[in-house]
């Protein structure tokens, strides 16, 4: 199966941090479904052109969090993600975006009315973009 993660070499974010955040979204999106068998380490870290150690790292952060499990000798599958757990996953992760846009605005002295009518404006423009 193909996983369509993209790296960013210039990132300063670490590679098994980049590769963990974008599996972890498209499996709490539904992209990748439960059962879903995932590549063997070896196999996707050839894909990603990066090492077997960063991906077993990655592998087992998400087996630590129940959304991978690993059966001796199968391979490692997608875990069942509960609708409760779906939702805390995607409001931390947006979280997270919005805390980071905040400090940058923070950073050049943005007001806080200003932060709020330029989100408001870029959620308009996106939904608008959906239809």
């Amino acid at each position: 199966m193909w996983i369509p993660i993209q790296i960013n070499e210039n990132s300063a974010e670490p590679l098994y941090h980049q590769i963990e955040t974008q599996l972890k979204s498209l499996i709490i999106s539904g992209v990748i479904t439960e059962g879903t068998l995932l590549p063997s380490i070896r196999e996707f870290a050839g894909e990603l052109k990066c090492s077997v150690i960063t991906v077993r790292r990655v592998y087992q952060d998400l087996e630590n969090e129940g959304l991978l499990r690993t059966r001796q000798g199968t391979g490692t599958f997608v875990s069942h993600v509960g609708e409760g757990t779906m939702e805390g996953y995607k409001r931390e992760t947006v979280r997270k975006a919005l805390e980071s846009a905040v400090e940058v605005g923070l950073s050049v002295q943005c007001s806080e009315t200003e932060l709020a009518e330029l989100f408001m404006e870029i959620v308009k423009d996106k939904y608008k973009a959906q239809e």
